[in-house]
């Protein structure tokens, strides 16, 4: 279930899947690589814990869990309590935000609720009514802020 083999679910090895390739391709342990894609469309309710990258672009309602990055599109529907370690969003969420790293709204963005984060940006024509508390930062590897970074570029081109 969101592209983890059921052999391999307990210990979050990551499965990719690409347009024109077979599910099940296996991807290097890179904890940066996209591990499930929750597509517009697609409404989940409950609970979702993983480690690595998640995209969502559907709709969610719920809880998410992660030391990993969550990246919320712009057709994202989010009404959630989200523990991350970083977070870029283009999307609608409603609820707390607490993340380790860092949080990025790109434009569309819309946020209502309240955020705990060491470091915040926002685009211009970012729509955010809540609070925001500063916390103890904490240091990007040089590779995950260009990670970050490539994400954020490639989100603005759309």
């Amino acid at each position: 279930m969101f592209g983890m083999k059921n052999s391999e679910s307990d210990n979050a090895s990551a499965v990719h899947q690409t347009p024109g390739k077979s599910a099940g391709t296996s991807l290097t342990q890179n904890p940066h690589d996209i591990i499930a894609f929750v597509g517009s469309g697609v409404s989940f309710k409950g609970t979702i814990s993983y480690k690595g990258t998640v995209r969502i672009d559907g709709h969610l309602d719920g809880e998410i869990h992660t030391d990993g990055i969550l990246i919320i599109g712009d057709q994202a529907v989010i009404s959630a309590k989200i523990e991350a370690g970083s977070i870029i969003c283009q999307g609608r969420v409603t609820g707390d935000i607490v993340a380790t790293e860092k949080v990025k709204l790109l434009a569309p963005a819309v946020f209502e609720g309240s955020v705990s984060t060491p470091a915040l940006s926002m685009d211009e024509g970012v729509i955010f009514n809540g609070t925001c508390r500063m916390s103890s930062e904490k240091t990007l590897t040089s590779a995950e802020t260009s990670y970050l970074e490539t994400i954020e570029e490639t989100l603005k081109v759309r």
